[in-house]
Protein backbone atom coordinates (compact mmCIF):
# COMPACT_ATOMS: atom_id res chain seq x y z
CA UNK A 1 0.00 0.00 0.00
CA UNK A 2 1.23 3.48 -0.85
CA UNK A 3 2.32 5.71 2.04
CA UNK A 4 -0.15 8.55 2.83
CA UNK A 5 0.90 12.02 1.70
CA UNK A 6 3.42 13.65 4.03
CA UNK A 7 0.94 16.28 5.19
CA UNK A 8 -1.22 13.54 6.70
CA UNK A 9 1.56 11.80 8.60
CA UNK A 10 1.41 12.60 12.29
CA UNK A 11 3.93 15.25 13.12
CA UNK A 12 5.17 15.58 9.54
CA UNK A 13 3.14 18.69 8.83
CA UNK A 14 0.42 20.67 10.52
CA UNK A 15 -2.40 21.78 8.32
CA UNK A 16 -3.40 25.41 8.83
CA UNK A 17 -7.17 25.86 8.96
CA UNK A 18 -8.52 29.29 8.08
CA UNK A 19 -11.08 30.00 10.79
CA UNK A 20 -12.26 32.86 12.95
CA UNK A 21 -13.86 30.46 15.46
CA UNK A 22 -12.93 26.98 16.60
CA UNK A 23 -16.06 25.32 18.03
CA UNK A 24 -15.15 22.33 20.17
CA UNK A 25 -18.16 20.04 20.24
CA UNK A 26 -20.79 19.40 17.55
CA UNK A 27 -23.68 18.62 19.89
CA UNK A 28 -26.83 20.67 20.42
CA UNK A 29 -25.07 23.73 21.86
CA UNK A 30 -22.17 23.82 19.41
CA UNK A 31 -24.51 23.53 16.44
CA UNK A 32 -26.96 26.16 17.75
CA UNK A 33 -24.12 28.63 18.40
CA UNK A 34 -22.55 28.09 14.97
CA UNK A 35 -25.87 28.37 13.15
CA UNK A 36 -26.74 31.72 14.73
CA UNK A 37 -23.20 33.07 14.42
CA UNK A 38 -22.83 32.25 10.74
CA UNK A 39 -26.29 33.61 9.91
CA UNK A 40 -25.47 37.01 11.44
CA UNK A 41 -21.74 37.49 10.83
CA UNK A 42 -19.40 37.00 7.89
CA UNK A 43 -17.01 34.62 9.66
CA UNK A 44 -15.40 31.24 9.11
CA UNK A 45 -15.96 28.44 11.62
CA UNK A 46 -14.16 25.13 12.19
CA UNK A 47 -16.18 22.60 14.20
CA UNK A 48 -14.40 19.61 15.78
CA UNK A 49 -15.88 16.62 17.54
CA UNK A 50 -14.62 13.30 18.83
CA UNK A 51 -17.64 11.52 17.38
CA UNK A 52 -18.12 10.47 13.78
CA UNK A 53 -20.81 13.05 13.07
CA UNK A 54 -22.81 15.93 14.45
CA UNK A 55 -25.49 15.61 17.10
CA UNK A 56 -23.39 14.92 20.20
CA UNK A 57 -24.76 12.33 22.62
CA UNK A 58 -27.73 11.60 20.35
CA UNK A 59 -25.39 9.50 18.20
CA UNK A 60 -24.93 7.08 21.12
CA UNK A 61 -28.21 7.46 23.02
CA UNK A 62 -30.49 4.52 23.80
CA UNK A 63 -32.65 3.64 20.78
CA UNK A 64 -36.03 4.37 22.37
CA UNK A 65 -35.09 7.82 23.65
CA UNK A 66 -37.30 10.74 22.71
CA UNK A 67 -36.99 14.44 23.45
CA UNK A 68 -38.66 15.19 26.77
CA UNK A 69 -39.65 18.66 25.55
CA UNK A 70 -41.33 19.88 22.37
CA UNK A 71 -39.19 19.48 19.25
CA UNK A 72 -39.53 23.17 18.42
CA UNK A 73 -37.57 24.09 21.57
CA UNK A 74 -34.57 22.04 20.42
CA UNK A 75 -32.06 22.32 17.57
CA UNK A 76 -30.92 25.48 15.82
CA UNK A 77 -32.56 28.84 15.21
CA UNK A 78 -32.59 28.68 11.41
CA UNK A 79 -34.27 25.29 11.05
CA UNK A 80 -37.38 24.19 12.94
CA UNK A 81 -37.07 20.65 14.23
CA UNK A 82 -40.28 18.73 13.55
CA UNK A 83 -41.95 21.47 11.58
CA UNK A 84 -44.07 22.60 14.53
CA UNK A 85 -46.41 19.64 14.13
CA UNK A 86 -48.87 18.48 16.77
CA UNK A 87 -49.15 14.85 17.75
CA UNK A 88 -52.09 13.31 15.91
CA UNK A 89 -52.62 10.17 17.95
CA UNK A 90 -51.79 8.52 21.24
CA UNK A 91 -52.06 9.77 24.83
CA UNK A 92 -50.33 13.07 23.97
CA UNK A 93 -52.60 13.92 21.05
CA UNK A 94 -52.74 17.70 20.61
CA UNK A 95 -49.38 18.37 22.25
CA UNK A 96 -46.32 19.36 20.23
CA UNK A 97 -44.46 16.39 18.79
CA UNK A 98 -41.26 15.14 20.40
CA UNK A 99 -38.59 13.87 18.03
CA UNK A 100 -37.06 10.42 18.37
CA UNK A 101 -33.34 9.68 18.09
CA UNK A 102 -33.13 8.93 14.32
CA UNK A 103 -35.06 12.12 13.52
CA UNK A 104 -32.72 14.21 15.65
CA UNK A 105 -29.58 12.71 14.11
CA UNK A 106 -30.94 13.25 10.59
CA UNK A 107 -31.91 16.81 11.47
CA UNK A 108 -28.41 17.70 12.64
CA UNK A 109 -26.84 16.09 9.57
CA UNK A 110 -29.04 18.30 7.39
CA UNK A 111 -28.21 21.39 9.43
CA UNK A 112 -24.50 20.63 8.98
CA UNK A 113 -25.00 20.29 5.23
CA UNK A 114 -26.60 23.74 5.12
CA UNK A 115 -23.78 25.26 7.17
CA UNK A 116 -21.06 23.67 5.04
CA UNK A 117 -22.82 24.87 1.88
CA UNK A 118 -22.29 28.45 3.03
CA UNK A 119 -18.60 27.90 2.30
CA UNK A 120 -17.74 29.30 5.72
CA UNK A 121 -18.06 26.22 7.93
CA UNK A 122 -15.76 23.19 7.98
CA UNK A 123 -16.42 20.09 10.07
CA UNK A 124 -13.72 17.80 11.45
CA UNK A 125 -15.23 14.55 12.79
CA UNK A 126 -13.33 11.95 14.82
CA UNK A 127 -11.05 14.74 15.97
CA UNK A 128 -9.58 15.52 19.38
CA UNK A 129 -9.04 19.08 20.58
CA UNK A 130 -5.66 18.85 22.29
CA UNK A 131 -5.68 22.34 23.76
CA UNK A 132 -5.28 25.88 22.59
CA UNK A 133 -5.87 26.14 18.88
CA UNK A 134 -4.68 22.67 17.88
CA UNK A 135 -6.63 19.51 17.13
CA UNK A 136 -5.71 16.03 15.89
CA UNK A 137 -7.58 13.48 13.81
CA UNK A 138 -8.21 10.29 15.75
CA UNK A 139 -8.37 8.41 12.45
CA UNK A 140 -5.45 9.67 10.35
CA UNK A 141 -3.34 11.25 13.09
CA UNK A 142 -3.17 14.48 11.13
CA UNK A 143 -2.50 17.70 13.08
CA UNK A 144 -4.51 20.87 12.51
CA UNK A 145 -4.08 24.41 13.76
CA UNK A 146 -6.16 27.57 13.55
CA UNK A 147 -4.69 31.10 13.63
CA UNK A 148 -3.79 32.85 16.87
CA UNK A 149 -6.64 35.29 16.21
CA UNK A 150 -9.20 32.47 16.17
CA UNK A 151 -11.61 32.38 19.13
CA UNK A 152 -12.08 29.03 20.83
CA UNK A 153 -15.66 28.08 21.70
CA UNK A 154 -16.08 25.45 24.40
CA UNK A 155 -19.32 23.70 23.42
CA UNK A 156 -18.86 20.66 25.63
CA UNK A 157 -18.73 22.33 29.05
CA UNK A 158 -22.21 21.00 29.80
CA UNK A 159 -21.98 17.83 27.71
CA UNK A 160 -23.99 15.04 29.34
CA UNK A 161 -22.63 11.63 30.21
CA UNK A 162 -24.73 8.71 29.08
CA UNK A 163 -24.99 5.13 30.40
CA UNK A 164 -23.85 3.62 27.09
CA UNK A 165 -20.47 5.32 27.46
CA UNK A 166 -19.90 5.20 31.22
CA UNK A 167 -19.31 2.37 33.65
CA UNK A 168 -21.92 1.75 36.35
CA UNK A 169 -21.24 3.88 39.45
CA UNK A 170 -21.15 0.78 41.66
CA UNK A 171 -19.17 -2.42 42.00
CA UNK A 172 -20.28 -5.41 39.92
CA UNK A 173 -19.68 -8.97 41.10
CA UNK A 174 -19.11 -11.99 38.90
CA UNK A 175 -22.09 -13.57 37.23
CA UNK A 176 -24.29 -10.47 37.49
CA UNK A 177 -26.07 -9.16 34.40
CA UNK A 178 -25.54 -5.40 34.45
CA UNK A 179 -26.36 -3.58 31.22
CA UNK A 180 -26.58 0.07 30.19
CA UNK A 181 -30.07 1.21 29.26
CA UNK A 182 -28.98 1.10 25.60
CA UNK A 183 -28.85 -2.70 25.73
CA UNK A 184 -32.42 -3.19 26.90
CA UNK A 185 -33.58 -3.19 23.30
CA UNK A 186 -31.21 -6.02 22.33
CA UNK A 187 -31.71 -8.49 25.17
CA UNK A 188 -32.19 -12.02 23.85
CA UNK A 189 -33.54 -13.63 27.01
CA UNK A 190 -36.12 -12.29 29.47
CA UNK A 191 -35.13 -12.33 33.16
CA UNK A 192 -37.59 -12.85 35.97
CA UNK A 193 -36.80 -9.36 37.26
CA UNK A 194 -35.48 -6.04 36.00
CA UNK A 195 -33.67 -3.72 38.41
CA UNK A 196 -33.76 -0.10 37.18
CA UNK A 197 -31.05 2.05 38.77
CA UNK A 198 -31.57 5.81 38.62
CA UNK A 199 -34.01 8.58 39.53
CA UNK A 200 -34.14 10.73 36.40
CA UNK A 201 -35.52 10.82 32.88
CA UNK A 202 -33.47 7.84 31.64
CA UNK A 203 -34.82 5.63 34.41
CA UNK A 204 -38.42 6.71 33.77
CA UNK A 205 -37.93 6.07 30.05
CA UNK A 206 -36.62 2.57 30.80
CA UNK A 207 -39.60 1.79 33.04
CA UNK A 208 -42.13 3.08 30.52
CA UNK A 209 -40.44 1.10 27.71
CA UNK A 210 -40.54 -2.14 29.70
CA UNK A 211 -44.16 -1.66 30.69
CA UNK A 212 -45.13 -0.91 27.09
CA UNK A 213 -43.64 -4.27 26.08
CA UNK A 214 -45.72 -6.24 28.50
CA UNK A 215 -43.37 -6.53 31.47
CA UNK A 216 -45.39 -7.00 34.66
CA UNK A 217 -44.93 -4.02 37.00
CA UNK A 218 -44.21 -6.50 39.80
CA UNK A 219 -41.21 -7.76 37.79
CA UNK A 220 -39.55 -4.32 38.03
CA UNK A 221 -37.50 -3.22 41.02
CA UNK A 222 -36.77 0.50 40.84
CA UNK A 223 -33.77 1.73 42.81
CA UNK A 224 -34.58 5.40 43.24
CA UNK A 225 -31.95 7.12 45.42
CA UNK A 226 -33.98 10.33 45.39
CA UNK A 227 -37.56 11.05 44.38
CA UNK A 228 -37.79 13.66 41.62
CA UNK A 229 -40.07 16.56 40.86
CA UNK A 230 -40.93 16.66 37.16
CA UNK A 231 -42.67 19.27 35.03
CA UNK A 232 -46.03 18.43 33.52
CA UNK A 233 -45.32 18.25 29.79
CA UNK A 234 -48.73 19.72 29.01
CA UNK A 235 -47.65 23.14 30.35
CA UNK A 236 -44.26 23.25 28.57
CA UNK A 237 -45.72 24.03 25.16
CA UNK A 238 -45.03 26.75 22.57
CA UNK A 239 -48.53 28.23 22.91
CA UNK A 240 -47.78 31.51 24.75
CA UNK A 241 -51.03 31.29 26.72
CA UNK A 242 -49.84 27.93 28.06
CA UNK A 243 -46.15 28.59 28.66
CA UNK A 244 -46.57 32.12 29.99
CA UNK A 245 -49.47 30.88 32.08
CA UNK A 246 -47.13 28.33 33.64
CA UNK A 247 -44.63 31.09 34.43
CA UNK A 248 -47.39 33.20 35.96
CA UNK A 249 -48.45 30.24 38.12
CA UNK A 250 -44.83 29.76 39.18
CA UNK A 251 -44.32 33.38 40.19
CA UNK A 252 -47.68 33.68 41.95
CA UNK A 253 -46.99 30.46 43.86
CA UNK A 254 -43.50 31.64 44.80
CA UNK A 255 -44.94 34.95 46.01
CA UNK A 256 -47.04 33.19 48.64
CA UNK A 257 -44.86 30.16 49.49
CA UNK A 258 -43.35 29.87 52.96
CA UNK A 259 -40.75 27.29 51.88
CA UNK A 260 -39.42 25.63 48.76
CA UNK A 261 -41.31 22.44 49.61
CA UNK A 262 -44.52 24.46 49.82
CA UNK A 263 -43.74 26.12 46.50
CA UNK A 264 -43.48 22.76 44.76
CA UNK A 265 -46.64 21.51 46.43
CA UNK A 266 -48.48 24.62 45.24
CA UNK A 267 -47.19 24.00 41.72
CA UNK A 268 -48.31 20.38 41.97
CA UNK A 269 -51.82 21.51 42.91
CA UNK A 270 -51.86 23.75 39.82
CA UNK A 271 -50.79 20.91 37.53
CA UNK A 272 -47.32 22.34 36.87
CA UNK A 273 -45.22 19.86 38.85
CA UNK A 274 -45.62 16.07 39.09
CA UNK A 275 -44.21 13.53 41.53
CA UNK A 276 -44.38 9.78 41.22
CA UNK A 277 -45.24 8.95 44.82
CA UNK A 278 -47.68 11.37 46.51
CA UNK A 279 -46.56 10.09 49.93
CA UNK A 280 -42.93 11.13 49.42
CA UNK A 281 -41.70 14.72 49.26
CA UNK A 282 -39.06 14.83 46.49
CA UNK A 283 -35.61 16.29 47.08
CA UNK A 284 -34.50 16.18 43.45
CA UNK A 285 -35.55 18.88 40.98
CA UNK A 286 -33.77 18.48 37.66
CA UNK A 287 -37.36 18.76 36.42
CA UNK A 288 -37.54 17.07 33.02
CA UNK A 289 -41.03 16.94 31.57
CA UNK A 290 -43.34 14.00 32.12
CA UNK A 291 -46.80 13.28 30.76
CA UNK A 292 -49.63 12.36 33.08
CA UNK A 293 -50.17 9.06 31.25
CA UNK A 294 -46.53 8.21 31.98
CA UNK A 295 -47.07 9.13 35.61
CA UNK A 296 -49.98 6.68 35.81
CA UNK A 297 -47.77 3.93 34.37
CA UNK A 298 -44.86 4.64 36.72
CA UNK A 299 -47.16 4.47 39.73
CA UNK A 300 -47.92 0.81 38.93
CA UNK A 301 -44.34 -0.06 39.96
CA UNK A 302 -44.54 -0.70 43.70
CA UNK A 303 -41.13 -2.28 44.35
CA UNK A 304 -39.21 0.96 44.92
CA UNK A 305 -35.93 0.88 46.84
CA UNK A 306 -35.01 4.10 48.65
CA UNK A 307 -31.71 3.34 50.37
CA UNK A 308 -29.50 5.86 48.61
CA UNK A 309 -26.94 4.89 45.99
CA UNK A 310 -25.96 1.30 45.33
CA UNK A 311 -22.41 0.43 46.38
CA UNK A 312 -22.15 -3.11 45.00
CA UNK A 313 -24.22 -5.56 42.98
CA UNK A 314 -23.67 -9.27 43.46
CA UNK A 315 -25.72 -12.15 42.19
CA UNK A 316 -29.11 -11.87 43.90
CA UNK A 317 -28.23 -8.87 46.07
CA UNK A 318 -27.89 -5.08 46.02
CA UNK A 319 -25.67 -3.58 48.71
CA UNK A 320 -26.03 -0.03 50.03
CA UNK A 321 -24.17 1.97 52.64
CA UNK A 322 -26.68 0.79 55.21
CA UNK A 323 -27.91 -2.69 54.46
CA UNK A 324 -28.76 -4.71 51.40
CA UNK A 325 -31.75 -5.82 49.32
CA UNK A 326 -32.36 -9.23 47.81
CA UNK A 327 -33.25 -9.48 44.12
CA UNK A 328 -33.76 -12.38 41.71
CA UNK A 329 -30.72 -14.51 40.94
CA UNK A 330 -31.20 -13.90 37.21
CA UNK A 331 -32.09 -10.20 37.56
CA UNK A 332 -30.93 -7.82 34.84
CA UNK A 333 -29.63 -4.64 36.47
CA UNK A 334 -30.17 -1.68 34.14
CA UNK A 335 -27.68 1.17 34.55
CA UNK A 336 -29.52 4.51 34.09
CA UNK A 337 -27.41 6.46 36.56
CA UNK A 338 -25.15 8.59 34.35
CA UNK A 339 -25.01 12.35 34.88
CA UNK A 340 -27.35 13.48 32.11
CA UNK A 341 -27.36 17.10 33.28
CA UNK A 342 -23.95 18.32 34.33
CA UNK A 343 -23.71 21.11 36.90
CA UNK A 344 -20.03 22.13 36.90
CA UNK A 345 -20.74 25.65 38.12
CA UNK A 346 -21.06 28.78 36.03
CA UNK A 347 -18.18 30.74 34.54
CA UNK A 348 -18.36 33.93 32.46
CA UNK A 349 -19.47 32.99 28.94
CA UNK A 350 -16.92 35.31 27.34
CA UNK A 351 -13.35 35.00 28.63
CA UNK A 352 -10.03 35.60 26.84
CA UNK A 353 -9.27 31.87 26.65
CA UNK A 354 -12.68 30.73 25.38
CA UNK A 355 -16.35 31.38 24.85
CA UNK A 356 -17.93 28.81 27.19
CA UNK A 357 -21.47 27.89 26.13
CA UNK A 358 -23.96 27.55 28.98
CA UNK A 359 -27.68 27.89 29.48
CA UNK A 360 -28.94 31.48 29.58
CA UNK A 361 -32.69 31.09 29.93
CA UNK A 362 -33.37 28.41 32.54
CA UNK A 363 -33.48 24.90 31.15
CA UNK A 364 -33.33 25.53 27.40
CA UNK A 365 -29.76 24.88 26.19
CA UNK A 366 -30.39 25.23 22.45
CA UNK A 367 -31.89 28.69 22.87
CA UNK A 368 -29.06 29.76 25.18
CA UNK A 369 -26.41 28.68 22.68
CA UNK A 370 -28.19 30.31 19.76
CA UNK A 371 -28.59 33.51 21.76
CA UNK A 372 -24.87 33.45 22.55
CA UNK A 373 -24.12 33.03 18.84
CA UNK A 374 -26.33 35.98 17.95
CA UNK A 375 -24.80 38.22 20.62
CA UNK A 376 -21.28 37.23 19.54
CA UNK A 377 -22.15 38.10 15.94
CA UNK A 378 -23.63 41.50 16.77
CA UNK A 379 -21.44 42.86 19.60
CA UNK A 380 -17.71 43.53 19.89
CA UNK A 381 -17.12 44.13 23.59
CA UNK A 382 -16.88 41.00 25.76
CA UNK A 383 -17.74 42.85 28.95
CA UNK A 384 -20.95 44.10 27.36
CA UNK A 385 -21.79 40.60 26.12
CA UNK A 386 -21.31 39.18 29.61
CA UNK A 387 -23.61 41.85 31.06
CA UNK A 388 -26.29 41.05 28.50
CA UNK A 389 -26.03 37.26 28.76
CA UNK A 390 -24.76 35.98 32.10
CA UNK A 391 -24.96 32.20 32.45
CA UNK A 392 -27.51 30.10 34.28
CA UNK A 393 -27.22 26.41 35.17
CA UNK A 394 -29.39 23.34 35.53
CA UNK A 395 -31.24 22.39 38.66
CA UNK A 396 -30.57 19.39 40.89
CA UNK A 397 -31.93 20.09 44.37
CA UNK A 398 -34.98 22.26 45.00
CA UNK A 399 -32.65 25.14 45.89
CA UNK A 400 -30.67 24.67 42.67
CA UNK A 401 -33.88 24.75 40.68
CA UNK A 402 -35.07 27.93 42.39
CA UNK A 403 -31.69 29.58 41.76
CA UNK A 404 -31.94 28.52 38.10
CA UNK A 405 -35.34 30.21 37.84
CA UNK A 406 -34.05 33.37 39.53
CA UNK A 407 -31.02 33.67 37.26
CA UNK A 408 -32.91 32.71 34.12
CA UNK A 409 -35.62 35.29 34.80
CA UNK A 410 -33.04 38.02 35.40
CA UNK A 411 -31.19 37.01 32.25
CA UNK A 412 -34.37 37.19 30.16
CA UNK A 413 -34.96 40.73 31.42
CA UNK A 414 -31.35 41.61 30.60
CA UNK A 415 -31.20 40.45 27.00
CA UNK A 416 -34.79 41.54 26.29
CA UNK A 417 -33.80 45.11 27.16
CA UNK A 418 -31.76 45.16 23.92
CA UNK A 419 -34.17 45.99 21.08
CA UNK A 420 -32.52 43.86 18.40
CA UNK A 421 -32.09 40.84 20.70
CA UNK A 422 -35.72 41.06 21.79
CA UNK A 423 -36.84 41.20 18.16
CA UNK A 424 -34.57 38.28 17.20
CA UNK A 425 -35.65 36.15 20.15
CA UNK A 426 -39.34 36.71 19.45
CA UNK A 427 -38.78 35.29 15.98
CA UNK A 428 -36.97 32.17 17.16
CA UNK A 429 -39.02 29.06 17.95
CA UNK A 430 -36.28 27.90 20.35
CA UNK A 431 -37.40 30.64 22.73
CA UNK A 432 -40.17 29.08 24.85
CA UNK A 433 -41.42 32.46 26.06
CA UNK A 434 -41.86 34.10 22.69
CA UNK A 435 -45.18 35.52 21.61
CA UNK A 436 -45.56 35.41 17.80
CA UNK A 437 -47.19 38.55 16.32
CA UNK A 438 -50.35 36.64 15.38
CA UNK A 439 -50.79 35.52 19.00
CA UNK A 440 -50.29 38.77 20.89
CA UNK A 441 -53.89 39.96 20.46
CA UNK A 442 -55.44 36.79 21.91
CA UNK A 443 -57.43 37.47 25.06
CA UNK A 444 -55.90 34.46 26.82
CA UNK A 445 -52.38 35.68 26.03
CA UNK A 446 -53.12 39.21 27.23
CA UNK A 447 -54.53 37.83 30.49
CA UNK A 448 -51.52 35.65 31.31
CA UNK A 449 -49.11 38.45 30.40
CA UNK A 450 -50.95 40.71 32.84
CA UNK A 451 -50.72 38.03 35.55
CA UNK A 452 -47.03 37.57 34.82
CA UNK A 453 -46.40 41.32 35.08
CA UNK A 454 -48.26 41.41 38.40
CA UNK A 455 -46.48 38.50 40.06
CA UNK A 456 -42.94 38.38 38.62
CA UNK A 457 -41.28 41.03 40.80
CA UNK A 458 -42.73 39.90 44.16
CA UNK A 459 -42.42 36.23 43.17
CA UNK A 460 -38.77 36.66 42.25
CA UNK A 461 -38.07 38.55 45.47
CA UNK A 462 -39.63 35.74 47.51
CA UNK A 463 -37.63 33.11 45.61
CA UNK A 464 -34.46 34.97 46.53
CA UNK A 465 -35.52 34.84 50.19
CA UNK A 466 -36.36 31.12 50.01
CA UNK A 467 -32.95 30.13 48.64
Amino acid sequence: MDEPPAQWQRGAMTRAVAADYLVVGAGAMGMAFTDALVDHADVRVAIVDRRHGVGGHWLAAYPFVRLHQSSCFYGVASTLLGGGRLQQRGPEKGLQERAIQPEICTYYAEVLERLVDTGRVEFFPNTEHVGGRTFVSRISGADFEVPATCRVVDAHYLSPTIPGETSPPFGVGSGVRVVPVNDLATLDEAPSQYVIVGSGKTATDACIWLLARGVDPDAICWVRPRDPWMLNRAVIQPDPAVFLGMLADLMESARHARSLDELFLRLEALGVMLRIDPSVTPTMAKAPTLAEWELDQLRTIEDVVRRGHIQDVTRGRLTFAHGSVQVAQDAVVVHCAADGLRIPGTVPVWRPEAITLQTIRAGFPSFGAALTGYVEATRDDDALKNRICPPSQYGNTLQDWAEMIIQGTRNAASYSAEDDIREWSMGVALNPARTPPDQSARTAVAEVRERLATHTAPGLARLVELV
